[in-house]
């Protein structure tokens, strides 16, 4: 026998195909092309990041005393073991060491350590391990010091001629400087006078922490040395 359906009931089965249909044609909407990739924004402040030639980029975070140290000594470990290990020469690693926070004072030259360096030894905690004083000089950039500094005896002079440059965070030096002032003293002409002092192969940036987030947008390989 011949079932025959109410009007009704075609209706609601018609209906119910009907929403099916729109359900997967809608279903295949949504699987479409996903969003396009991101694209990180390029500012012209950070295009000497570009500018360092190398096969491989790397940026070490410095971000403590000793921190500025130790992201010398593995500057110097991955000019070497790229050297011995894959015989890349050091003109081909891209290496930054970001100078930021508490680093920073590491990025001046010893005219400035000679000046300001007890005043600075102070918020970094910092001291010359030979005479438990405060340094008069970069001892980041002393001979003579070998296993007792965290750089075990890797200067800065010695990283610059391998090719290595500096990222220097202008907020942390705008810091130093209100110290150095103290009160009533003239922070910006210490300012003036630290950007003036800062060692070769330097690049002042907004922050250190902005510096370490567009290094990795045009391909460096993030190291923190803490």
């Amino acid at each position: 026998m011949t079932s025959q359906k109410s009007p009704r009931r075609a209706f609601l089965t018609g209906l119910g195909a009907t929403v099916a249909t729109v359900g997967a044609a809608s279903a295949g909407v949504g699987a479409q092309a996903p969003a396009g990739r991101f694209q990180a924004a390029r500012h012209t402040q950070d295009d000497w990041m570009d500018t360092l030639p190398g096969r491989h980029r790397m940026i070490i975070d410095g971000v403590t005393a000793n921190g500025g140290g130790e992201a010398l000594l593995f500057a110097n470990n991955l000019f070497e073991a790229n050297k011995t290990g894959y015989s890349i020469a050091e003109r081909d690693v891209a290496i930054i060491v970001c100078m930021r926070h508490f680093a920073t004072p590491f990025a001046f030259t010893d005219a400035i350590w000679a000046k300001y360096g007890a005043a600075m030894s102070g918020p970094i905690q910092f001291t010359d391990p030979k005479t438990k004083q405060p340094p008069s000089t970069n001892l980041y950039n002393a001979a003579g010091y070998g296993m007792t500094l965290p750089n075990l005896g890797n200067t800065l002079d010695s990283l610059i001629k391998r090719g290595a440059h500096f990222a220097v965070c202008d907020m942390a030096t705008h810091f130093f400087a209100m110290q150095l002032a103290g009160n009533g003293g003239n922070a910006d002409a210490v300012y003036k006078e630290l950007t003036a002092n800062t060692i070769p192969n330097s690049h002042f940036v907004a922050a250190g922490v902005v510096a370490v987030n567009r290094a990795q947008e045009r391909g460096y390989t993030l190291i923190y040395a803490g």
